[in-house]
């Protein structure tokens, strides 16, 4: 048997190899033909990939929190549609190359709403990234002294679904606009973004120095979304009257 495992694990077959005393005990109990049993085993393996898989695409992912769909209170905040977040929970939009933006007052729930279709997504095999808009730009610009902008622009566009929170939250420096057009006029039709912001689109130029880029960025994320405004109060107002935890 140590035999076994060893030519199991130089074949990179971990799944099996984890699983093997015990399915050889099952298969002599219940009388397994050799083609259930190996149906069984390869199973095992399948299954320890897609873990496997999901593991490290949740890491890269980078999210900061675990907040499900399952933990948000949808009647503390009537003005959503939830038929409209139950469409986005099934990662259609990300194959058809659509976008989501999540417009509302701080703490109405826009980061935990990505962060639940981000969980979703990663289940459904999806590559995730989850960033910050000031810490994205701020990796940009930094990455053009050591001249690793172009590699760093791929960062960003590799992931299936690329969420960018907080637009708005903070005051933009000048090479903001042409960053952030860079990133999402080569993901347009090519990758979905999701966008959480404070801002109204008429607001948006406040946002961004330069006012033509601003447009251009405004056309091409408005043209494939879904905008999804939220006009409820903050769970952590909501929290902190009852005296609870609002982290």
């Amino acid at each position: 048997m140590n035999s076994i495992k060893t030519k199991l694990r130089n074949f990179k077959l971990a799944g099996i190899c984890n699983s093997i005393d015990e399915r050889l005990t099952y298969a002599k109990q219940k009388s397994l033909s050799y083609s259930e049993f190996l149906e069984i085993i390869l199973e095992d393996e399948n299954n320890n990939r897609k873990d496997n898989s999901y593991r490290k695409r949740q890491a890269k992912a980078k999210l900061p929190a675990h907040k499900t769909i399952e933990d948000f209170d949808f009647t503390f905040q009537p003005s959503i549609n939830q038929k409209i977040i139950n469409d986005c929970l099934t990662c259609n939009f990300i194959r058809e190359k659509r976008n989501i933006v999540f417009i509302g007052n701080p703490g109405t729930g826009k980061t935990h709403l990505s962060i639940a279709i981000a969980i979703k997504a990663l289940i459904k095999g999806f590559k995730v990234l989850f960033t910050s808009v000031s810490e994205m730009l701020h990796n940009l610009n930094a990455a053009k002294a050591d001249n690793s902008y172009f590699q760093k622009v791929n960062f960003y566009l590799a992931p299936d679904l690329l969420i960018l929170d907080e637009l708005g939250f903070k005051k933009l420096p000048n090479y903001s606009a042409d960053d952030f057009f860079e990133i999402i006029s080569k993901r347009y039709e090519h990758a979905s973004v999701i966008i959480t912001t404070n801002k109204s689109f008429e607001q948006w130029n406040d946002i961004f120095a330069d006012l033509v880029l601003s447009s251009a960025i405004l056309d091409r994320i408005v043209h494939y979304s879904e905008i999804i405004k939220i006009n409820g109060q903050s769970f952590r107002s909501k929290n902190l009257k009852k005296g609870g935890d609002f982290s």
